[in-house]
């Protein structure tokens, strides 16, 4: 089905469903859920564990509409507009935040890590590492492929699963680049053993005129699954972290530049190795999730939480939007906060199942063939 095609959320508020919730983490999917709940007249407190979030070179598809679709709003009272089409990670990030701020029933509360999340018949909580314990009617989970609160949904499947590879990714500026064409549509390059997706970006102000532009690069590479366990990003099956730009080592850097002249043709070549350059390069090892379950009485969860896809599926980003529609449809249409999320789990638990498996194929053969 087309993204635009998807129920918006509805504004009508039914006075017997949650009057609070808890959104533990203020990524993407945290901040699309708060603004969709507060539609319905619930007040939201996000608790998100660092003082900004951000992924060097990310690159989404933005749908036309978008903030209006999420908020409710004219266009003309939107806090910062997002133009549609291909946009940083940050610039969606950006324009969602303005209008998580701008809302007055919802409170962003940063530097607050939720070690647990727990409920009774009347209330959810959050456990913080400082020891406080907040409550509210309903807790949800958009705290990433790392989790917490999943482990409350299903202590029997809490972890995502290595996919056998990472994803170098980067952005860089026109101005680094030598090209006389400048490339209008994402670019999928590679062979059976490299696979580089490369996508045109709009400059850090929106702008596409020339000169001002960026391009963003997304590697995709299983030769390097050591690098990834000597340095701790990947612990037996389950990713634990990203490898930030000061933690890949020199010889890294050098072996992906020499790579780069050898595969990939202009710009993407340029683009890559300015990005290796600057050091501003992040290696993303790919986890991936199939949910057995989204809710458990007052505690559901959302975005990479609930369903962990390789970012090659390209719908990541909107199916998060849908889990955050669908929990604020759920719980304006319902008579009561366990049949809501219950609810909210029959609507999106089959399409985030299949997300992720529709990636699976994918990764098992490039992990396979190029390892």
């Amino acid at each position: 089905m087309r993204a635009d095609s998807r129920p918006t959320t509805r504004p009508a508020h039914n006075p017997s469903s949650p009057a609070t919730a808890l959104i533990v983490g203020a990524s993407l999917a945290g901040l699309m859920t708060a603004l969709t709940l507060s539609r319905t007249g619930v007040h939201v407190t996000l608790l998100e564990r660092s003082d900004e979030t951000g992924r060097t070179g990310a690159a989404l598809h933005v749908q036309d509409g978008l903030l209006e679709r999420i908020t409710g709003l004219p266009t003309s009272q939107v806090p910062q507009p997002l133009a549609p089409g291909i946009q940083t990670w940050f610039a969606v990030h950006g324009a969602l935040r303005a209008a998580i701020e701008a809302n007055p029933i919802i409170e962003l509360r940063q530097n607050t890590t939720v070690r647990k999340v727990g409920q009774d018949a009347h209330s959810a909580w959050a456990l913080t590492s400082e020891r406080q314990r907040i409550t509210a009617d309903i807790v949800i989970g958009a705290d990433g492929h790392r989790s917490t609160v999943r482990r409350h949904i299903a202590p029997e499947h809490p972890d995502a699963t290595f996919a056998g590879y990472v994803i170098w990714i980067g952005i860089a500026d026109e101005s680094a680049i030598r090209t006389r064409r400048w490339p209008q549509d994402v670019a999928f390059l590679g062979d059976n053993d490299n696979t580089l997706l490369g996508y045109p970006l709009p400059g850090a102000n929106g702008s596409h005129a020339p000169g001002s532009r960026r391009l963003g690069w997304a590697w995709y590479d299983s030769s390097r699954n050591g690098l990834l366990r000597s340095t701790g990003s990947v612990n037996g099956s389950v990713v634990r972290h990203s490898l930030m730009p000061a933690g890949i080592p020199n010889a890294t850097y050098r072996e992906l530049a020499a790579q780069a002249r050898e595969l990939f043709p202009s710009p993407w070549k340029e683009a890559i190795l300015d990005s290796i350059e600057r050091r501003a390069v992040i290696g993303t090892p790919i986890a991936e999730y199939v949910p057995a379950r989204l809710a458990n009485g007052r505690v559901a969860i959302v975005g990479d939480a609930a369903h962990v896809p390789t970012p090659m599926t390209g719908s990541g980003f909107a199916e998060s939007l849908y889990d955050a529609e669908a929990i604020a449809n759920a719980i304006s249409d319902s008579g009561t906060t366990t049949n809501a999320l219950l609810n909210y789990e029959s609507a999106r638990i089959r399409s985030a199942r299949n997300l992720v498996q529709s990636g699976q194929g994918f990764s098992r053969s490039f992990a396979r063939r190029a390892a």
